[in-house]
């Protein structure tokens, strides 16, 4: 209730503005999948290290119309998150400003509905820094893959985790992971792992 009352007061105050269309209903057939590497676990106080989309049409995933965005090195970096995700802070000295990166990342997705593996994590994160800078929070519809994947764990009357972990997921699906803990292979594998759970057939990744 509250992100909706949210959100209504940002399309009142953004209806004229440049990013207005973003409020605008969806009316085409693409959904965008995406991921954060970020420098901890807390959406409260995580900042992005990498944030990654990939496009979304029928049963294939667009790897050719991505976005990849490594970020300039956060004060937050740590030796733990490096080991999680690989980034040093000599990988991000030529790392894009948030200001520059989130821009993109909005001209990328546009009001497409979104796809994540927890995707609640994903957009506390970006919207944590988006509304500062924006004076809004992403107003796109949401599918949470992993609590699709639950629910159709319990439709089948399979014992299921409170809280499924993505690679087991993606081998239970037959989904090949893509390059773990980079955003754009988690992207990537997330939106395989919905077309199998929506479709039933193993999806294709085409580069074009």
């Amino acid at each position: 209730m509250l992100r909706a009352l949210r959100r209504a007061s940002d399309r009142r105050r953004h209806a004229e503005g440049e990013y207005g269309w973003l409020f605008n209903p969806y009316t085409g057939d693409e959904l965008v999948a995406i991921d954060c590497e970020t420098t901890g676990v807390d959406p409260r106080s995580a900042e992005p290290v990498s944030i990654a989309a990939v496009k979304v049409r029928g049963e294939r995933v667009l790897t050719s119309e991505s976005l990849d965005l490594r970020l300039q090195r956060p004060s937050t970096l740590s030796g733990e998150s490096i080991r999680i995700h690989g980034l040093r802070g000599i990988d991000l000295d030529d790392g894009e400003c948030l200001d520059q990166a989130l821009a993109r990342l909005l001209d990328f997705i546009g009001n497409r509905p979104l796809l994540g593996w927890r995707l609640d994590f994903d957009l506390a994160i970006i919207n944590r820094q988006l509304r500062p800078r924006f004076g809004f929070d992403l107003p796109n519809s949401g599918i949470d893959v992993a609590q699709l994947y639950h629910r159709q764990l319990r439709r089948s009357h399979l014992e299921a985790a409170s809280a499924p972990r993505f690679e087991a997921a993606a081998k239970a699906l037959g989904v090949p992971v893509m390059g773990r803990n980079t955003a754009l292979g988690d992207a990537v594998t997330t939106a395989l792992m919905y077309l199998r759970l929506e479709r039933g057939t193993l999806p294709t990744r085409r580069e074009a």
